[in-house]
């Protein structure tokens, strides 16, 4: 099984499209639970870290990836 790595500020592609028509979400929150915010109308969503990465698809656009120096 491929590694699906994501940090804060991604956008991700999830598996199932919302109902304003677009499956693309940016990640503003991770943790145990991960909160999602939708990029087309802004619906923020809090998964458990499980369903959030058994239901992503790919990592679309990377945001803020982490420092390796701190």
């Amino acid at each position: 099984m491929v590694d699906k790595t994501f940090h804060l500020g991604d956008i991700v592609t999830m598996k199932k499209q919302h109902p304003c028509g677009t499956n693309e979400w940016e990640v503003i929150r991770l943790g145990m639970d991960i909160r999602i915010k939708c990029v087309h109308c802004g619906r923020s969503v809090l998964l458990p870290r499980r369903d959030f990465e058994r239901s992503l698809k790919k990592v679309v656009k990377t945001g803020n990836t982490p420092d390796p120096t701190s």
